[in-house]
């Protein structure tokens, strides 16, 4: 189900640093559809977002010592039941991802040893470049308030991870993660989908716990986004039922 980081980010083609000089006259167009997420399906996401994502997307997380939450739009590689063949979004709104709407632009080290991120595209997507339309990243030479909001964007994502990466050490220190199964069984289908590879919350760890580690976890927000992350699972069938009516449901699998 979920699938390990290539070496380049998810999405993500090449990356250029943004330059006042080099980018003068570029634009940055506003779209209705993204490409780049059509047959993704697992997204990266924030502890930021637990609570307004696990309303429509079901949210759990990679597999081995790296591991990271991630929201789901499909239950199979290759498949998005919620973005069309063009790209755009089908039916009633979801909420989109922080990494989503962050693409083209990403915070990046220029080099191994740099101390400071910049503010870096992806130069092969389609909404930068010297187009005729669009808002002007840079005007005398100077970048314009859209440029400043998209810093300040990245800014708060990055933030955003590091409280994420924090959130995934307390859980491997409480022993709290386990190797995730998921058994839905569909009406009109004689045998059950049986999901794996990917993590979830073991729950009976979770109850297990006892005085101070369970203050700890109340007073620092730790245990609502566990709960967050568990309530979002009652998500999985509805988003297989899309996956179904879609026509792109695996093969059921003997439990």
């Amino acid at each position: 189900m979920a699938s390990a980081p290539q070496s380049l980010p998810l999405f993500y083609n090449t990356l250029e640093p943004l330059s006042s000089e080099t980018h003068a006259a570029f634009k940055l167009r506003i779209q209705d559809r993204a490409k780049f997420l059509v047959g993704q399906h697992a997204i990266p996401i924030t502890v930021d977002e637990f609570v307004a994502a696990q309303r429509s997307l079901p949210i759990v997380f990679t597999t081995g010592d790296d591991a990271i939450p991630i929201a789901l739009m499909g239950l199979n590689e290759g498949v998005n039941v919620f973005i069309d063949d063009e790209g755009k979004m089908v039916d009633e709104p979801i909420y989109v991802p922080a990494y989503v709407r962050r693409y083209p632009f990403m915070l990046a080290r220029l080099r191994p040893d740099a101390e400071e991120l910049s503010l870096c595209f992806d130069p092969t997507a389609e909404t930068v470049g010297a187009f005729e339309d669009g808002e002007a990243l840079f005007a005398d030479g100077k970048p314009t308030e859209i440029v400043q909001n998209i810093l300040t964007f990245n800014e708060q994502f990055e933030q955003a991870g590091a409280r994420t990466a924090n959130f995934m050490t307390e859980l491997r220190e409480l022993g709290l993660l386990m190797d995730g199964e998921v058994t839905l069984q569909m009406q009109g289908f004689e045998q059950p989908f049986i999901y794996r590879g990917f993590q979830m919350i073991n729950e009976e760890k979770l109850n297990d716990l006892r005085g101070d580690q369970l203050r700890k976890i109340q007073k620092s927000g730790l245990l609502a986004l566990i709960y967050a992350h568990m309530f979002s699972l009652a998500a999985l069938p509805q988003v297989f039922e899309r996956q179904v009516k879609l026509g792109k449901a695996p093969a059921p699998q003997l439990a």
